[in-house]
């Protein structure tokens, strides 16, 4: 007998038994069902894309992650965020779309980094955006603030905080103490200050080339405190030029909005040290944190670029947009038993035929529950009763519905409640509405 190859998948990717994979939908589903309330489109893009497109913007660290390979004459990627494929897609059909365009979109990504704790190689995003021609209104940043509100508050997963910042004014800022040359380098080191503390931080701006007093100006700025309308007050006292000043305009109009909206101000936090590592942002930045499991990192993260598709057309297109790591949600979930929020809310039910006689009413019954639109299945099966209701259990339905030679011969169903023991013989044409 030849041997056997050993079941596996590659390390850093995921899958899920049947019943995470159904509370791993209902996590998506309540996301995409929030971002369908404010009037998203869902798309979808191609897993590969000819690499001199899918990277025209990369380099460093996210090109190594790329996983990329030649298929006959073929310079192929496969996408690394749902981001920059967006920016393609719109510089491709903006003659096909109305803008500003609202688009979301639910999919696996793929880099190639080292797995670990809440990495992973192979995971899912869910991503909202609203893309702009020539312009978009500051306004959409303070919608896409409520939108993040909405989400956490639909997904329930305790008390969270909306940290919110502007990279003009943290841009503004360091050109103010003679650091323009060294900007993007300073935001990428202030943005690991959470992870890295301070004393880590402090050195990275020193190698950076910021000296001891602009390094000391930097933190106390980063570190400025007290509410949301005394952060601003504070920073409108400040002359750091042009930039600066729009970004503290921007950064009061979208926290005031985001409340106009609906936004509860106890949810939302100016935060100055927020500034995301990504290069491509240029305006309001977000991240969101679970209270009291900060340790999760950010669980719901984006900002504004101005020009994204810079790339790829002559035409100023800017967004700005929000990502979650659904995969690597569900997995801290998971590991934290707190899954609890997610589980299924309408009913299912599985048809037991108790003897192969009556297969052709079991057809009947369960053709009537799935036309009233409850989740049903059948078991198709010689085995014992014992083994039906076994496998009814198994599979976590809410009723058993048998039916044998008496139920035929009444036009009855007799349903069991899984979750009480209780049972009780229910018409055919009422047994739906029961089932309700």
């Amino acid at each position: 007998m030849a041997d056997k190859t050993t079941p596996r998948i590659l390390q850093g990717f995921c899958e899920l038994l049947p019943q995470d994979q159904l509370l791993f939908d209902s996590l998506t589903d309540k996301i995409n069902e929030t971002y369908k309330k404010y009037g998203f489109f869902s798309i979808d893009t191609p897993v590969l894309e000819f690499s001199e497109v899918l990277l025209a913007k990369a380099g460093g660290e996210t090109e190594k992650q790329i996983y990329r390979f030649n298929h006959y004459d073929n310079d192929l990627s496969m996408r690394f965020d749902l981001t920059v494929p967006l920016a393609r897609y719109v510089a491709q059909h903006s003659q096909d779309l109305v803008f500003p365009f609202k688009r979301s979109q639910n999919s696996k990504v793929f880099r190639g980094e080292r797995p670990q704790k809440g990495r992973f190689r192979e995971f899912y995003q869910c991503d909202a955006d609203v893309i702009g021609s020539e312009s978009l209104d500051i306004c959409y940043d303070a919608e896409m603030t409520s939108l993040i509100f909405d989400v956490m508050k639909t997904l329930d997963l305790g008390d969270f905080v909306i940290r919110i910042n502007n990279r003009k004014i943290l841009s503004g800022f360091f050109g103010y103490l003679g650091l323009s040359n060294k900007i993007t380098e300073i935001l990428r080191v202030i943005d690991k200050l959470e992870k890295m503390g301070l004393d880590k931080v402090k050195a990275e701006l020193k190698e950076v080339g910021a000296d001891d007093k602009q390094i000391s100006d930097i933190l106390d700025f980063v570190s400025i405190s007290g509410s949301n309308s005394d952060k601003i007050k504070a920073l409108k006292k400040i002359d750091a030029g042009e930039l600066y000043s729009l970004g503290v305009e921007e950064l009061d109009t979208v926290v005031t909005m985001a409340v106009q909206l609906g936004t509860d101000e106890k949810n939302l936090k100016i935060d100055l040290s927020i500034a995301r590592g990504l290069d491509y942002y240029t305006g309001t930045v977000y991240e969101t944190n679970l209270i009291g499991h900060e340790n999760f990192g950010s669980v719901c993260s984006g900002g504004r670029y101005d020009n994204l598709t810079g790339y790829y057309s002559d035409k100023v297109m800017p967004g700005v947009g929000i990502s979650i790591g659904t995969t690597r949600l569900f997995s801290l979930l998971k590991e934290n038993d707190m899954l609890g929020s997610l589980t299924k809310k309408e009913k299912s039910a599985v048809v037991l035929p108790m003897d192969n006689d009556r297969y052709a009413y079991a057809a009947k019954v369960v053709s009537e529950v799935r036309k009233a639109g409850i989740r049903c299945d059948v078991f198709w099966s010689d085995k014992s009763g014992k083994a039906k209701f076994k496998y009814a259990s198994r599979i976590e339905a809410d009723f058993a519905l048998a039916v044998g030679e008496t139920e035929e011969t009444n036009n009855t169903v007799t349903v069991k409640n899984l979750g009480t023991g209780e049972q009780e013989e229910v018409a055919l044409e009422k047994v739906a509405e029961y089932l309700r």
